[in-house]
C-alpha cells in the first residue's frame, strides 16, 4: 500500500492537482506494480511564505525575480 506526500506551494489548479495524483498513481503502478486501489497520493500545500529556500522565502525570491532555477513562478 504505497503513501505518497507531495508538498508544494499554493496555487495549483484542482485540474493540476488531479493530474498529479492521477500520474504518481500511474508511475507506482508501471515501475512497482502497485495495486492503484490501494495507492494513496496526499498533496500538502503551502503557503510561499512559509517555504524557504537559500535562507529566504519563496514569496521574498519570487518579488525578486530571483526564481529562474527554482520555480516558474
Amino acid at each position: 500500500m504505497p503513501y505518497v506526500e507531495l508538498n508544494i506551494t499554493t496555487g495549483a489548479t484542482k485540474e493540476q492537482k488531479a493530474q498529479l495524483v492521477e500520474g504518481i498513481t500511474d508511475l507506482l503502478v508501471k515501475v512497482l506494480d502497485k495495486n492503484p486501489s490501494s495507492t494513496q497520493v496526499v498533496i500538502k500545500e503551502f503557503e510561499t511564505d512559509s517555504w524557504g529556500i537559500s535562507g529566504r522565502s519563496v514569496k521574498r525570491l519570487r518579488e525578486e525575480g530571483t526564481t529562474a532555477n527554482i520555480s516558474k513562478k
